[in-house]
Formats: C-alpha cells, structure tokens, sequence
C-alpha cells in the first residue's frame, strides 16, 4: 500500500518561507514522476509543479514559478517542496501525489499553509 506523509506546513507572514516534505513508503519513489498540488480554501485541488524521477526536470504553475522549488532525495524517498516569497493566496492544503496528475481528491492527509499577517 503506498502512503504519503507531507509535514512541514504552518502560518507565516506574507513574504515567509516554509520548507515542506513529503515522506513515502510502500513504494520506491526513484522511477517516478512526483508533483505537489493544493486546495485552498473553498476551492479544488490545483497543480502547484512536478519533478521527474532523476529529479533533473522541474515543472511549475505559472502563480507559483520562481517562488517554489521542488526537489527530491530518492535514497530518502521523500519529497520536497520550499516556498518563498509566500502570498496569502498561496495559504491552502498542500498534498503530495506520485506521478503528474492532479486527483479529484487527496488520498493523503495533506499539510497546512496559512500565510496571513
């Protein structure tokens, strides 16, 4: 059974960071293409980037691209996501998935970001 642990979220200022991780187990993350996607409030899950299974290529949202980096650590099978430059849009529900699509819904329990002053 494959399970993903993302950790990491919290409420920061507008213009903070925040390091997010996402732990998996039950699979071996180094063939596979991995993407964060997110769900603010009142909304539908929304792509926020992937990286593939080298970790060599990034892809980012547009709302997102150069403020968020992606990265990963296949010997750790975990998952990274840093934040800069945080925006109160940006406050939601952050998931993990594997592969590059988003879900109708999270099978994770996900980690909160609040940006707000």
């Amino acid at each position: 059974e494959v399970q993903l642990m993302e950790s990491g979220g919290d409420l920061v200022n507008p213009g903070g960071s925040l390091s997010l991780s996402c732990k998996v187990s039950g699979i071996t993350i180094s063939n596979v293409a991995m993407s964060w996607v997110r769900q603010p409030p009142g909304k539908v899950l929304e792509w926020v980037g992937a990286i593939g299974s080298s970790g060599e290529k990034t892809y980012y949202a547009d709302s997102v691209k150069g403020r968020f980096t992606i990265s990963r650590d296949n010997a750790k099978n975990t998952l990274y996501l840093q934040l800069d430059s945080l925006k109160t849009e940006d406050t939601g529900m952050y998931y993990c998935v594997t592969g590059l699509d988003v879900p109708r819904v999270a099978a994770s329990p996900g980690t909160q970001v609040t940006v707000s002053s």
